[in-house]
């Protein structure tokens, strides 16, 4: 595949289980339709998966 700015060839990485291509000469990404959506819902997922320090969670005591 080519690169529609600067027609250099794409590279395809796996993120997730999201197709994220690449442009190997002007760097830009390009995501399909819902890609973006899904890399933002990953995104919310990991963020609220750890309790933040300091909760009585974390604190327990023996």
């Amino acid at each position: 595949m080519q690169c529609p700015k600067c027609r250099a060839p794409m590279h395809t990485y796996n993120r997730n289980g999201v197709q994220i291509e690449q442009c190997s000469g002007c760097r830009g990404i390009f995501l399909d339709y819902g890609e973006l959506e899904s890399l933002t819902r990953l995104e919310a997922q990991w963020s609220q998966a750890a309790p933040p320090p300091g909760t009585p969670a974390a604190c327990s005591r023996p």
